[in-house]
């Protein structure tokens, strides 16, 4: 069951960190039982000159270092202490040559206090999404064949062409007449059209969600052709083997992508509504063409947008057939970050 461990890795990473960050507290802790020094003082990790680095400050990196086992909590906790250290240093010179006063610098913590506490909205926000139901799991399973039934493993080649529309019927005309892309390779050399080459191997949550219907319609040996502004992107599906995944075993990913997709939902509904309830005005050369603004031409609808002919491939020669079905792959394809 290929799934199984990155499916315990994800659904028990929460667990982990918590028992990192017990560790590391009985790390630091440990041999100060019987001081009766005051807890402020048995948190205290080191002192740099006159400043306190405690072992909460530790815990705090320690809880963003991702697959961080409990039994390496301890050299851990020193490594980081080390650079917690070297940092306060840093910060204690800085302050000394008062560049914590300068214009950039406190332009610059200005801007990242706003991004963390516009994300602690965002986050809290979150919190109030409901887990789907079985039901709804069952019918997005249903509903997307290609990432689950007939789930494929995908070898792809791609050729990005440089050329004018007035050729674009020359090249297809070619394409279709080669018997293999080596040959259509050397047509495109011969003729001095200027290309790139990419070659993957991808499973097919790695793909782009609104390319991999197209492709999953595609034969071994078939190909696709996509217009550029520069030219035309030919996709080439070498090989492909079928890998299909069922129900139980795709049920973390598809709850993890459904939950994210109702909290992107959620926060623009959200910000819609601030907005609507907010007094904004734009000044000079922004005020024009604003939206809302008088004269302005109002926003064009967003438009669904086809499913391209064929989706762009990264350059990875190298990359390895996807070994299962997780969280963390599936969200590339369906567009999560």
């Amino acid at each position: 069951m290929y799934l199984t461990n990155q499916e315990n890795a994800s659904a028990f990473k929460g667990l982990r960190v918590a028992a990192v960050a017990a560790a590391v507290v009985a790390v630091m802790l440990s041999g100060c039982g019987d001081d009766k020094k005051s807890d402020k003082a048995s948190q205290t990790a080191a002192k740099v000159n006159k400043e306190e680095i405690t072992v909460h400050q530790i815990n705090f990196v320690l809880q963003r270092q991702q697959g961080l086992k409990p039994e390496q909590a301890e050299a851990a906790s020193k490594q980081v202490l080390e650079r917690l250290i070297e940092q306060e240093l840093a910060v204690q010179k800085a302050q000394e040559l008062k560049l914590d006063r300068d214009p950039r610098v406190v332009q610059q913590i200005e801007a990242a206090k706003r991004e963390i506490i516009a994300r602690s909205y965002v986050e809290r926000i979150g919190e109030s999404v409901a887990k789907p139901t079985s039901e709804e799991v069952s019918k997005y399973y249903n509903e997307k064949p290609a990432l689950f039934k007939d789930r494929r493993i995908y070898s792809l080649q791609e050729l990005a062409i440089e050329a004018k529309p007035e050729q674009f019927g020359q090249l297809r005309q070619k394409l279709e007449s080669a018997k293999n892309i080596g040959e259509f390779a050397e047509f495109l050399k011969s003729n001095d059209f200027r290309f790139t080459a990419n070659q993957a191997v991808r499973a097919a949550e790695q793909l782009p969600l609104n390319g991999l219907e197209s492709i999953a319609r595609m034969k071994d040996g078939d190909s696709a052709v996509t217009q550029t502004a520069n030219g035309i992107t030919v996709l080439f599906l070498v090989g492909s083997r079928s890998q299909p995944v069922d129900e139980t075993r795709a049920r973390p990913a598809i709850e993890a992508f459904l939950v994210n997709q109702r909290k992107a939902e959620l926060v623009q509904k959200d910000l819609k509504g601030l907005r609507e309830a907010a007094k904004i005005d734009y000044v000079g050369k922004f005020a024009e063409g604003a939206p809302g603004a008088k004269g302005a031409a109002s926003a064009p609808a967003a438009a669904a947008t086809p499913a391209p002919t064929a989706a762009p491939v990264a350059a990875d020669p190298a990359a390895p057939a996807a070994s299962g079905l997780n969280a963390a792959d599936i969200s590339k394809g369906m567009g999560l970050k």
